[in-house]
């Protein structure tokens, strides 16, 4: 570096680069605001998340450093927070009250310039969207430790939404309470889910404590707001929105915690280039049944993610297979596939293929 060079002349080069900058980006602004009146003109979706994933990894294919892929990839998540709502403003419904962590997937991916409404239940996100009192909802779908969330997958069965976007966040809990020490906590609120997470830590610490479980972690901190000598895992938001003490950080049992969220529309998304597909189908009852499903995946060289099983509810034994895999709906081989898949089955339901997540 040359020595002559002034921090002093650093920062104007530092000043003349973000005039540039901001000129560049109320540029970008005003084309956006005309691509939001072709979009609604046209009645197209405000959210397109494999556009987004597009405009990343072409960004991330030129880009040449300092700045990492991943700065980049945050860099413009932000941008399409503040761009879309310069757009018509999209309604929201997610899980749980405000401070869960399905609150928090939902800013991560529609940002605070939207407006988030807050459902009890799971079944009622699914609603708000079919009744059209929300543009989409967000919905958790399984945990890395724990496991996928049941009560999701029920609600597909009968539901003619798809997905349109998957979250992947990293979750760490705390322990709030509005007592100031750990020593006083005799009970413990949480959601089954995050109660499981923290399971070792629990014993460790809070060996002597009942642990109830609650509808959402939201919900438990409120709970504890309300009841002396108790405590609350929950977020670090929730701590923030609830006015409590956080007692303990970073409380799960194993690092690299992460929680996978779906994001529920009545529209397909575009093929990204990198993109993951979710089916559900019931096959006849007879030897065999199930290998003979998985052979057209193997045959068209597709990955399998994931395959979960639940019961229809309606027959002993019968069941409904939810798959996940690699690939779009509209690629050529998956359309071979599932055309295969489908002549073997009771019933196929394509529920959504979208950009994969990632953390």
């Amino acid at each position: 570096m040359n020595k002559k060079i002034t921090l002093d002349h650093l920062r104007k080069q530092i000043d003349e680069i973000d005039r540039k900058l901001i000129n560049l980006l109320n540029e970008r602004a005003k084309v956006v605001q005309m691509v939001a009146e072709v979009k609604k003109h046209n009645n197209l979706p405000g959210f397109d998340p494999s556009r987004e994933k597009k405009i990343i990894d072409n960004l991330q294919r030129i880009n040449s450093g300092p700045l990492s892929n991943k700065d980049i990839e945050s860099i413009m998540r932000e941008i399409f927070k503040v761009y879309r709502s310069l757009g018509r403003s999209l309604t929201i419904a997610y899980f749980g009250p405000a401070g869960t962590f399905t609150h928090q997937a939902s800013l991560f991916q529609f940002g605070d310039k939207n407006h988030h409404v807050s459902c009890r239940t799971i079944e009622s996100v699914f609603r708000e969207v079919e009744k059209g009192r929300a543009d989409y909802g967000v919905v958790p779908i399984e945990n890395s430790n724990e496991g996928v969330v049941t009560h999701t997958l029920d609600m597909f069965v009968d539901s003619d939404l798809k997905i349109t976007a998957e979250i992947i966040l990293e979750i760490h809990h705390f322990l709030l309470s509005r007592e100031k020490k750990l020593a006083k906590i005799k009970k413990v609120y949480s959601h089954t889910q995050a109660l499981g997470q923290c399971q070792r830590w629990l014993e460790e610490n809070l060996s002597g404590a009942l642990q109830v479980e609650t509808e959402s972690t939201a919900h438990a901190v409120r709970l504890a707001q309300k009841e002396p000598f108790s405590a609350a895992i929950g977020s670090e938001a929730a701590a923030e929105i609830y006015k409590m003490n956080i007692l303990a950080s970073n409380i799960e049992d194993f690092r690299g915690n992460a929680t996978r969220f779906l994001v529920i529309g009545t529209n397909y998304s575009q093929p990204s280039g990198d993109d993951k597909t979710s089916i559900m189908f019931s096959i006849k009852d007879r030897v065999g049944a199930l290998h003979d499903m998985l052979v057209p995946f193997k045959k068209y060289n597709i990955n399998l993610t994931r395959i979960e099983s639940r019961p229809t509810k309606k027959k002993a034994w019968e069941y409904i297979f939810f798959v996940d895999f690699e690939g779009h709906k509209d690629d050529t081989n998956v359309r071979k596939a599932l055309a295969l898949l489908e002549k073997n089955c009771v019933f196929l339901k394509i529920l959504g293929s979208y950009p994969k997540g990632g953390l």
